[in-house]
């Protein structure tokens, strides 16, 4: 190895003490498993499996034209939040990067609202395959109380797994990476190849509108979204959790090059392959109206054109997937709770930001979170009985998982364009030339995206949003009474309890 190669791959562990930390997990992730982070996190199975129904009942086949254009502003996104991974790669991601762009209380906020977003993602994702996935494939009756404990188990499996071994479960998700790519491309090439030889092709469906209400093409009222903007949330949901890939930073090797790439080409790769899944699944389609009213109407696509069997095993593939977009989103919550912990900003720190020498992974954390995902579940099945007018569980908890992390982006690109001057050089990864562009783009697309989030509809994620940000609030404010210097300043080296 050259000298420059070798300075450049110590980068991550210089980087790590400057910011006032010691190592403390060994860097096991490599380029491939950092994408598969990122890869996994999107999941283009479990977004369109979960979503494609909503976008057919509120905006109809059409509605999949607005995938690419949400890519493009994920992607500018992304391209941001790569510079600053390369800049601070280090676990909490959000958390640790608005810190140093503005000021630990800023960052503890942004931190906190990153916290319960991944908590309600967690729960989304694995509430999705409980209610939509398992009832088809093993033949039982969904209900609220079947997906409620079908939830809890494949909670506690995804917990036993990410306590046991970091280096296992990252294997899990590699393999899943690996069979969704090739699952969802060769199901597309055969949607399209089986409906053009029995000639049931339905090519005027990439245009319908379906049953959506008339006008298609309107940004709605002050009070509501449209045909149009609602179609933009299948992207939206799916195309979001890039940024996990940077809170396992710690973990990863040659992290500054390592990172910024893994996330940028995830919301591409995912982009192309789901793109072209959802143009096959709506030249695939048959009863538009049917599917509409269906609680899993990709499964019942592919299962009208490939047949039972080829089915069956497309609903294995969507379970293995979910169930590692779930254990992706696990861990990346565990590990921004260990590193808020480490900080001495979370509560219980003292046991939170210990990492068990026997497995090298932060059991306490974990445990709390899985506790945590649990109790918000429970919150949501209970809201969906208490309150019956509302949305389904199901569409509350991936609206408040599509709402969350765009007021998280919007708050890191601002901070980004306030402070990006003060951060350290780059180093593997650079905007250069086009970085105004993509600062701009970026910020004309979140702001857009949360405009959606206007429509009555979207009742339940925002008081979930407020009540756990007042909650977070109360332990803020208590720290700043009581502690007041942990919110002072981030730790620099040599000064933190956990400096090397």
């Amino acid at each position: 190895m050259s000298l420059a190669e070798d300075q450049q791959s110590n980068y991550a562990e210089e980087a790590l003490k400057k910011y006032g930390y010691r190592p403390e997990f060994q860097r096991e992730l490599k380029r491939f498993a950092s994408f598969a982070i990122g890869f996994s996190f999107i999941s283009i199975t479990t977004g369109i499996f979960t979503t494609y129904g909503y976008v057919l009942a509120n905006s109809g086949p059409l509605g999949i034209w607005t995938w690419p254009l949400v890519i493009v502003g994920q992607l500018f996104v992304s391209l941001v939040f790569a510079s600053l991974a390369s800049r601070i790669p280090l676990a909490g991601y959000s958390y640790q990067w608005t810190s140093r762009l503005a000021n630990p209380k800023i960052g503890w906020l942004i931190g906190w609202i990153s916290f319960f977003f991944l908590i309600v993602d967690v729960v989304a994702v694995d509430y999705a395959v409980a209610s939509t996935v398992l009832p088809k494939l093993f033949g039982y009756t969904e209900t609220n109380q079947n997906a409620w404990l079908a939830t809890i188990i494949v909670v506690f499996v995804q917990m036993l797994l990410i306590i046991y071994s970091t280096r296992w479960s990252t294997r899990v998700n590699n393999t899943a990476v690996g069979t969704e790519i090739a699952g969802i491309v060769g199901l597309t090439l055969l949607l399209v190849i089986v409906g053009a030889i029995r000639g049931l092709l339905q090519p005027g469906h990439l245009f319908s509108t379906g049953n959506a209400p008339s006008p298609w093409f309107t940004l709605g009222t002050l009070t509501t979204s449209g045909p149009f903007m609602l179609a933009f949330l299948l992207g939206a949901f799916t195309i979001v959790g890039f940024e996990a890939a940077a809170n396992l930073a710690e973990e990863t090797q040659d992290a500054h090059r390592a990172v910024p790439t893994a996330m940028w080409f995830s919301v591409l790769l995912s982009g192309i392959v789901g793109f072209a899944f959802l143009l096959a699944l709506n030249v695939a389609s048959q009863d538009i109206a049917a599917l509409t009213s269906s609680a899993t109407p990709v499964a019942d696509i592919v299962t009208v054109m490939l047949g039972t069997v080829v089915g069956d095993i497309f609903l294995v593939l969507v379970t293995f997937s979910i169930f590692a977009c779930g254990l992706v989103i696990f861990i990346t919550v565990s590990r921004l709770t260990w590193a808020m912990a480490r900080d001495e900003r979370f509560p219980g720190y003292q046991m939170f930001r210990q990492v068990s020498k026997q497995t090298g992974t932060p059991v306490a954390a974990t445990l709390l979170c899985g506790i945590l995902i649990e109790v918000v579940l429970a919150a949501f099945a209970l809201l969906g009985i208490l309150v019956p007018s509302q949305s389904t569980t199901l569409g509350n908890l991936f609206s408040a998982a599509t709402l969350l992390p765009a007021i998280i982006y919007l708050a890191t690109v601002i901070l980004y364009i306030y402070a990006r001057r003060k951060l350290p050089e780059t180093h593997g990864f650079s905007l250069g030339a086009w970085e105004w562009p993509i600062i701009i783009l970026s910020l004309v697309w979140l702001l857009f995206e949360l405009s959606i989030f206007r429509d009555a509809q979207f009742a339940a994620p925002w008081v979930y949003s407020v009540v756990m940000f007042a909650i977070g609030l109360i332990y803020f404010f208590w720290m700043l009474i009581t502690r007041p210097k942990v919110l002072q300043a981030a730790p620099q080296e040599g000064e933190s309890g956990t400096a090397a």
